[in-house]
C-alpha cells in the first residue's frame, strides 16, 4: 500500500494530467447533474473560466437534443452564444465520496458541417439527374408549342380575335421555358459559355431593370469597388444569380426597405474552407446582396439551398431560386454564404475565383439578314413533331429540306442524295447513334457540309465529345422558328468556321 506521500504525488500527477490534457475534460456529478471540475481545454472551448464551470448545471449549456453525458449527440451553447456540436465519452471516476464521471469532450462541429454538406450534395445530385431528364423532354414539347405559336402569330393580322390568344400561348410557353432553364441550371446540364467578366459593368447594366423589378418602395443602393478583380463565368448565369437574389430580397421586404449590392475583393483562408467543403483557399471576387427584411431562423437557413424548398405561399415560388444560385456558383468553382437574423434582414455573399486575364472582346453584332435562304439542309430529329415544325419553318424561309427520323436513315440519304447538301442539323442524343458520330459519318462522305447540333440539355457527354467547343455550332432547345432560321443563316454565311464538328 503506497504511503500518504506517494499517494499525494500520484494524485498530483493525475491532477496535472487532467489540467494540461489537450482534450476538453470535465469531472461531472451524475446525481446532481452538475460539473465538478473542468480543465483548461474545456475552458478554452466554451469560453467559461474554470471557476465558472464549478457547480454549473449541464442543462445551462445544452441548446438542443438530449441532456446528459450519455446522449449520443449534443448541441451546446458557448459563453459567446456560438452553437457547437459536441461528442462525449464518460467513465465512472472515484472523486472522494461523490459518484462522479470523467467526461472527455470532442468538438465535432466542423465534422458535422462537412457531413451535412455531403448529404446535401448527394441529395441535389439525385434530384438534379431527375430534373435534367424531365427538362430534356419538356424542351422538345416547348419547342413545338413556341414554334407553332409563332407561326400562327406570323399569319394572323393584329386585329384578328385569335391574335391575343396566340400571344398568351407563346408567353406561357416562354415562362415554362424559363422554368425549364432553371431546372437545367440546377442539374448542371445547361450549356454555359464562360468568359472573362467585369462584374461591376454587368451589375451596372442590370441596375435599371433591377430598380423596376423591386418597385419604388425599396431603395436600391450599389456600392461597387473600383479596383474589382475579374472572374470567368457565364454572363447569363451570373445575371440569373443576381435576379434570383434580388427577387428574394424584394419578397422579404413587402413594406419596403433597403436593398444593397456590394462588390469587393477578398481572400478566403483555411477556416472558410472548413465550413464550405467546395471552397478552395485563395483570391475571390465577391458580390453581396443584402436587405433589411424579415430575415430567417436557423431552421430555414439550414434548408435554403434544397431544391423546391420555399417559404412563399402557394403559387408564388418554385423553390428553385436559391438552389439554382448554388448550382451556378458551384459550377463556376465559387461558393455561397448566407447571414440572416430574424427581423433584421439577410445578406447573401457570392464568391467567385478572381483571375488575372484581359476582358473578353465582344464580337460585332450580326446584322439582321433579309431575303429568303438558299441551300439544301439534311435535318435529323427523332421527335416527329419537332422535325415537322423545323422542316416547315426552314422550307418557309426558302431552304430545301430533306429529313430523317434517325441516324441510319440520315446516312443513307447522305449517300444517295444527288446534289449538294450544305448543312446537317442533328439532335445530339438519338437512339442507335449520337449526333457526333452521325456528323463524323456524313462529313466523311461530304467534306464540305456544315453541322449544327441541337439538344434539350447539355451534359458531360456533350462536353467530352467536343460538341460545346467554341467553333462548333449549337442550338439549345427550346427555340423558335425565327431563332432557328437566324442560326442557319449565320452558319451558311460563315466561311467554313463551323464546317465540321472535328475542326
Amino acid at each position: 500500500m503506497p504511503s500518504k506521500e506517494s499517494q499525494h504525488r500520484i494524485n498530483r500527477k493525475f491532477q496535472v494530467l487532467f489540467e494540461q490534457h489537450p482534450q476538453p475534460m470535465w469531472l461531472f456529478d451524475a446525481r446532481e447533474g452538475r460539473i465538478v471540475e473542468a480543465n483548461r481545454a474545456a475552458s478554452e472551448l466554451y469560453g467559461y473560466a474554470r471557476e465558472e464551470f464549478r457547480g454549473m448545471a449541464l442543462a445551462n449549456l445544452e441548446a438542443g437534443g438530449e441532456i446528459g453525458v450519455t446522449a449520443a449527440a449534443h448541441t451546446h451553447r458557448t459563453r459567446s452564444g456560438r452553437l457547437i456540436e459536441v461528442a462525449m465519452t464518460s467513465r465512472p471516476f472515484a472523486y472522494g465520496t461523490r459518484r462522479a464521471e470523467l467526461v472527455v469532450l470532442s468538438d465535432v462541429t466542423g465534422q458535422r458541417m462537412l457531413e451535412e454538406q455531403l448529404r446535401q450534395a448527394r441529395k441535389m445530385e439525385a434530384v438534379g439527374m431527375l430534373a435534367g431528364g424531365v427538362a430534356h423532354d419538356f424542351n422538345n414539347l416547348l419547342t413545338i408549342i413556341t414554334g407553332y405559336s409563332q407561326l400562327i402569330l406570323n399569319n394572323l393580322p393584329p386585329g384578328d380575335p385569335n391574335h391575343g390568344s396566340a400571344e398568351q400561348i407563346l408567353k406561357a410557353a416562354e415562362r415554362a421555358a424559363a422554368l425549364t432553364g432553371q431546372l437545367l441550371t440546377f442539374s448542371r446540364r445547361q450549356v454555359v459559355q464562360p468568359k472573362v467578366l467585369d462584374l461591376n459593368r454587368l451589375i451596372d447594366s442590370l441596375s435599371s431593370m433591377l430598380r423596376r423589378l423591386i418597385g419604388e418602395h425599396i431603395d436600391l443602393r450599389l456600392n461597387l469597388r473600383s479596383d474589382l478583380g475579374q472572374v470567368r463565368a457565364d454572363a447569363g448565369q451570373i445575371e440569373q444569380v443576381l435576379m434570383n437574389l434580388v427577387v428574394n430580397a424584394r419578397d422579404a421586404m413587402p413594406r419596403g426597405g433597403t436593398l444593397k449590392i456590394d462588390t469587393g475583393n477578398v481572400r478566403l483562408g483555411e477556416n472558410y474552407q472548413g465550413r464550405h467543403l467546395e471552397a478552395k483557399p485563395g483570391l475571390y471576387t465577391m458580390i453581396e446582396v443584402s436587405d433589411t427584411g424579415s430575415g430567417m431562423d436557423e431552421a430555414t437557413q439550414a434548408r435554403l439551398f434544397e431544391p423546391f424548398f420555399t417559404t412563399k405561399s402557394s403559387g408564388h415560388g418554385t423553390g428553385l431560386g436559391l438552389s439554382t444560385v448554388f448550382s451556378i456558383v458551384k459550377q463556376s468553382a465559387g461558393s455561397v454564404e448566407v447571414y440572416s437574423v430574424p427581423g433584421k434582414g439577410t445578406s447573401v455573399k457570392v464568391y467567385l475565383p478572381r483571375i488575372d486575364q484581359p476582358l473578353a472582346v465582344e464580337p460585332p453584332a450580326l446584322a439582321q439578314r433579309a431575303g429568303r435562304g438558299t441551300g439544301t439542309i439534311l435535318l435529323v430529329e427523332d421527335e416527329e413533331m419537332v422535325r415537322d415544325l423545323m422542316r416547315e419553318s426552314l422550307a418557309g424561309a426558302g431552304y430545301r429540306v430533306i429529313d430523317a427520323a434517325g441516324p441510319a436513315a440520315a446516312l443513307a440519304l447522305a449517300e444517295s442524295f444527288r446534289g449538294d447538301i450544305h448543312l446537317l442539323i442533328t439532335d445530339v442524343v438519338m437512339p442507335g447513334m449520337s449526333g457526333r458520330d452521325l456528323a463524323d459519318g456524313v462529313t466523311r462522305k461530304r467534306v464540305d457540309i456544315k453541322v449544327l447540333y441541337m439538344s434539350g440539355h447539355a451534359d458531360t457527354e456533350l462536353t467530352e465529345s467536343g460538341i460545346l467547343r467554341p467553333k462548333v455550332a449549337f442550338l439549345q432547345k427550346p427555340f423558335t422558328p425565327a431563332v432557328l432560321i437566324e442560326k442557319v443563316r449565320e452558319i451558311l454565311d460563315t466561311n467554313g468556321l463551323t464546317r465540321k464538328a472535328h475542326e
